[in-house]
């Protein structure tokens, strides 16, 4: 699958300065993997959003890749009334929109996060991995193996029980190669795993 450039991220570019009394904010929770597909079909239809995105850069086979991902996973922050709602429903990628309670602290942090990006700053998604938590690993020679964190060794790297062949298999892993998924059985362990 080639990789896309980089895509519009704020629709129009005053999106942010919109009054939200007049036009609220929505987040549309999205099917895996199409929130650049609801942007753009949100653009297309003149509907006001933000999608916050970061730059990752892959190696392989010698070839640096860039990409640009949703910096919040499955979330789009979209504005407007009932017809614009309706609109982001109708794409057929959103499960659902959620309610936005507080439009002021939302409108006010978002602003915060496109400044930061604006600046140049280094922007990432975080992904607070403690022991016991499941993941799956995204990259590298086992991507879509799945194990649980056992420890964590500072701020990049970690030590995930691997499944493969019903033995535990020990690993070190950048944190950035490894995505939280959801828990599998009791107690948010995946059962078949032995943890040391």
């Amino acid at each position: 699958m080639p990789l896309l450039g980089r895509e519009l991220e704020l629709f129009p570019n005053d999106g942010l300065d919109l009054p939200e009394a007049e036009v609220p904010w929505h987040v549309a929770h999205t099917r895996s993997r199409q929130e650049k597909s609801l942007a753009r079909h949100l653009a297309s239809r003149s509907v006001p959003f933000y999608l916050p995105r970061y730059e990752k850069r892959t190696r392989r086979s010698g070839r640096t890749f860039v990409s640009y991902l949703p910096l919040f996973a499955g979330y789009v922050f979209f504005r407007g009334g009932p017809a614009e709602r309706q609109t982001a429903l109708r794409s057929h990628v959103v499960v659902r929109v959620l309610e936005v309670k507080d439009q002021v602290l939302l409108a006010n942090e978002l602003r915060h996060l496109r400044a930061l990006q604006l600046s140049g700053a280094s922007i990432m998604p975080r992904a607070d991995l403690v022991p016991g938590d499941p993941v799956r690993i995204v990259d590298g020679p086992l991507k879509g193996q799945t194990g649980v964190v056992l420890r964590d060794q500072g701020r990049l790297r970690l030590v995930v029980s691997i499944t493969m062949l019903r033995q535990a298999v020990a690993a070190e892993f950048d944190r950035s190669a490894l995505l939280p998924v959801a828990p599998v059985g009791h107690g948010g362990r995946d059962s078949r795993s032995a943890v040391a």
